[in-house]
């Protein structure tokens, strides 16, 4: 008989003396915030790491130095096999080239792949360093808005089409799945998409970091698995960061399968990286993750819908007037508060009053008011309490 395993998703620790970027952040908000309240903001997780790394990486470092490590066979081979597995794509290893996390990449993607003046589309409300990435870069931002129909949204492929034709606009950053509206596109939706920038010249660079983490019946579809013709026009840059919680490595990697778009992604990141860049515990984390620990993100998920399924009934029980879209992927609902007509800051004053600390809608685009962003991959008992919160400040 196997034995079942468990895994402990319930034992939290409060981590502002450890630096965390989230309780940090919440402090900083709000001074004086009473024990027993954490952040629900920044997309990392309040659940402890998969035992297989930490007990992995002890032997790691029982037997071993910590110089300078370039990426080894093993590790390679990892990310090969998890490619195959958990998203039927085979790739070649060479195809690999790591960075110090995909916010990193949009900005040299940015670089390599426009020049100064030239634009670059998105698809707002969309995780906000995108912008950033093409503001640095001094390119023109264009957006192509998603249209929320019904409580979903969906790609405005017309107005992908005019973007796309104008010779100026040479780049599509994509996120599939969307962040922060928790959108897994379908193989038609990627069909659509693909085929509009191919025809008009334009490079995909899909982050596909949450890929691993979608919710059950969707499934999610690496956008340069679809055909060799997408996969030549695709840079897909993805980690096992989100997966498995492991922001803190500064690991990610991008899959380039064409010659000569990795060539160009290569020497513009080498000005600044060189594959010496990533800690050496990041390349055998990744490894662990990926050859140990597959077990332990299968138990997350079904965590994740439990989370998901009890804040949904609680909000229509206690706040019914808050719509929240249905979660496809991630951790993070996308929640719609326009219903009580107030303005963002407003919206903020109120959720840190209640002691709730979520992301305001606005900092992924002006189509974002009115919304709030939520990180449920916390213990259950975390979500009633922030429930019960928002309902007593937006009841008044």
């Amino acid at each position: 008989m196997l034995a079942i395993v468990t895994y402990d998703f319930e034992t939290i620790l409060d981590r502002t003396e450890a630096g965390s970027s989230k309780w940090l952040k919440m402090h900083r908000e709000k001074s004086g915030i009473a024990g027993g309240v954490i952040p629900y903001s920044i997309a990392d997780m309040e659940f402890l790491n998969a035992p297989q790394i930490i007990e992995g990486l002890k032997d790691y470092l029982d037997g071993n130095i910590l110089g300078y490590t370039n990426p080894n066979a093993a590790y390679k081979a990892a990310v090969v096999h998890w490619m195959q597995k958990r998203h039927n794509w085979r790739i070649q290893s060479d195809w690999i080239l790591n960075t110090a996390g995909v916010v990193p990449a949009l900005y040299h993607a940015a670089r390599t792949f426009t020049n100064e003046g030239d634009g670059i589309i998105v698809m707002p409300p969309i995780y906000y360093p995108f912008f950033n990435a093409i503001r640095s870069a001094k390119r023109k931002l264009v957006g192509n808005p998603l249209l929320y129909k019904d409580g979903r949204y969906e790609i405005d492929f017309d107005d992908l089409e005019q973007k796309a034709r104008d010779p100026k606009n040479k780049l599509l950053l994509f996120c599939s799945p969307h962040n922060p509206v928790g959108r897994v596109w379908s193989p038609d939706e990627l069909l659509r998409v693909g085929r509009i920038c191919i025809d008009n010249n334009v490079v995909i660079l899909s982050d596909e970091i949450h890929f691993d983490l979608v919710m059950r019946p969707y499934q999610h579809t690496v956008f340069a698995s679809i055909s060799e013709e997408f996969a030549q026009n695709c840079i897909l840059c993805t980690s096992a960061s989100k997966t498995f919680n492991i922001a803190g490595l500064l690991l990610a990697y991008a899959i380039i399968p064409n010659r000569e778009l990795r060539r160009k992604f290569r020497i513009e990141y080498e000005t600044i990286y060189s594959e010496m860049a990533q800690p050496a515990i990041g390349f055998k984390a990744f490894e662990l993750a990926y050859t140990r620990a597959e077990g332990w993100l299968d138990a997350l998920l079904l965590k994740i819908e439990e989370n998901n399924a009890l804040l949904r009934r609680l909000f229509t029980e206690a706040l019914p007037r808050v719509s929240i879209s249905t979660l496809e992927a991630t951790y993070l609902p996308w929640m719609d508060f326009r219903a009580f007509n107030l303005p963002d800051v407003e919206i903020d004053r109120r959720m840190r009053n209640a002691d709730v600390f979520l992301d305001g809608g606005a900092m992924f685009g002006p189509e974002g008011s009115g919304f709030q962003r939520i990180n449920i991959a916390c213990p259950t008992r975390y979500i009633e309490q922030v429930t019960e919160r928002i309902a007593g400040s937006f009841s008044e």
